[in-house]
C-alpha cells in the first residue's frame, strides 16, 4: 500500500508536519538518511519565542505556534517527554544606546498582541539576580518558553512509520531513495538546509552552542542581549554573535549564539567559542570560571527574505515545502505543519499564507 504522503526530513518541521497530516486521516510516510532528530533539530537550544520577531507574518505564525505547543503538551506525560517549560524570556540592553530601541521594539510587539513588560533594573535583578547589575533596559516576555528539541521532535513522531534511506529526486507523486522508489499522492520537502536539492533556495547558515557544567536553578529564563533581534534579521554572511542564556532541566547552561555563512564546513572555530563565552560573561559574570564541557554546532535552513516557505511548489505538482525557517524552526514547528496539513486537504488555514508561498522572487531557483 502506498502511503499518501511521503515527508522528507524527520526533524522537527517535518515532524509536525507529518503529525498534523496524520491528524486528518492520510497515510504518512517520513524518511530521513540519519533518523529523526539527527541534523538541525539536534543542534539548536529549543527556544519557542516570539520576543525576537519583528510584527508580520513570521510573528503571527510564531504566536499561533505558542498556542498549539501547549497542547501537545496537556498531559504531564507529554511535557515531561520533551521538558516544556514556560519559563519566559529576558532581554537586556548592555550599552546605553540600545536601551530605547529595545524599548521601542517591545513596544511594537505589545501593539501585535505579544505580552512584552518593561522592566526597572531592580526588577530584572529579582527576575535574575545574577545578571549583570549595569544593564539600561530589560523587557521581560511572559511567552517565550523552552523544549528539548530532539524529545519533542520524537514526541510528534509517535505512531509514524519513519524509514532510513537517502532521497535522491522526487516529482511530487513519487520519491526515489538509496532503497528504492517510493510511490505517494504527494511529496513534503521538510529537509531544512539541504532543501535547495529539491528546487528552493535555502542555504546553510552556522550556529554553534556552548554547554557549561550543571548550574541548576541559578538561571531561570532564557536571557539575550538585545542585538540578538538584529542578528536573526540579518542577512550578513560574516560571523555574527550576540549574548544568549539559558539553562536546562538537567542545569547546564546553554550559551549562544553564532551565525554564520560558510557552505556546509562544520568546523568549530575557537574565535567563535571566545566570543561567544565572552558576550555570555558580560550578561553573567558569575559565568567566568564556570567550565564550559563541550561545544556542538549545526546548519539552520536560510531563506534570503527571511520567512519561512511553506506551500506546494506550482512547478512540480504534489510537492509541498515546509523550509527556511533559519534558527526558527522548533518554535514554528506546531504552525507550520497545521497550516501546510491545511493547505494540502483545502481546510481554512489557521494564519494567512500568501507570505510564506513558494513562488517568490527570494526563494525560486
Amino acid at each position: 500500500m502506498h502511503p499518501d504522503v511521503v515527508v522528507m526530513g524527520a526533524g522537527i518541521i517535518g515532524a509536525a508536519c507529518a503529525q498534523a497530516l496524520r491528524q486528518r486521516g492520510l497515510a504518512v510516510l517520513v524518511v530521513d538518511r540519519h533518523g529523526p532528530a539527527s541534523g538541525t533539530s539536534a543542534a539548536g537550544e529549543g527556544n519557542v519565542l516570539v520576543s525576537d520577531k519583528e510584527p508580520g507574518p513570521e510573528l503571527e505564525l510564531a504566536k499561533a505556534s505558542r498556542e498549539l505547543w501547549p497542547g501537545l503538551a496537556e498531559d504531564a506525560e507529554s511535557a515531561r517527554s520533551f521538558e516544556w517549560e514556560e519559563k519566559g524570556g529576558l532581554v537586556v540592553a548592555t550599552t546605553t544606546e540600545a536601551a530605547e530601541p529595545l524599548k521601542a521594539f517591545a513596544a511594537k510587539q505589545r501593539a501585535a498582541g505579544i505580552d512584552a513588560c518593561e522592566l526597572s533594573r531592580e526588577e530584572a535583578l529579582t527576575h535574575e539576580p545574577h545578571l549583570n547589575p549595569e544593564i539600561t533596559a530589560a523587557v521581560h516576555y511572559l511567552q517565550d518558553a523552552q523544549l528539548n528539541p530532539v524529545k519533542a521532535t520524537r514526541t510528534l513522531l509517535r505512531g509514524i512509520e519513519v524509514t532510513r534511506a537517502e532521497v535522491s529526486t522526487t516529482d511530487g507523486r513519487s520519491v526515489t531513495t538509496s532503497t528504492g522508489v517510493i510511490s505517494c499522492g504527494a511529496v513534503v520537502n521538510a529537509t531544512g538546509p539541504w532543501a535547495r536539492n529539491f528546487g528552493v533556495n535555502v542555504l546553510p547558515r552556522r550556529g554553534v552552542v556552548l554547554v557549561t557544567t550543571p548550574l541548576p536553578g541559578l538561571i531561570r529564563h532564557k536571557v539575550y542581549d538585545a542585538d540578538y533581534v538584529g542578528a536573526v534579521a540579518s542577512g550578513d554572511a560574516d560571523l555574527q554573535t550576540s549574548g544568549v542564556v539559558e539553562s536546562t532541566q538537567a542545569g547546564t547552561v546553554l550559551i549562544g549564539s553564532s551565525r554564520q555563512r560558510k557552505g556546509f564546513d562544520d568546523t568549530i572555530e575557537s574565535k567563535v567559542l571566545k566570543a561567544l563565552a565572552r558576550k555570555a560573561i558580560a550578561l553573567f559574570p558569575m559565568l567566568t570560571d564556570i567550565p564550559v564541557m563541550r561545544a556542538y554546532g549545526g546548519f539552520r535552513p536560510y531563506a534570503p527574505d527571511h520567512l519561512p516557505i511553506i506551500g506546494e511548489d506550482p512547478r512540480t505538482p504534489g510537492l509541498w515545502h515546509a523550509t527556511g525557517h533559519e534558527g526558527a524552526g522548533v518554535g514554528l514547528a506546531p504552525a507550520t505543519g497545521r497550516l501546510l496539513a491545511e493547505l494540502m486537504t483545502g481546510d481554512t488555514p489557521l494564519v494567512d499564507p500568501r507570505p510564506f508561498r513558494v513562488d517568490r522572487p527570494e526563494v525560486m531557483v
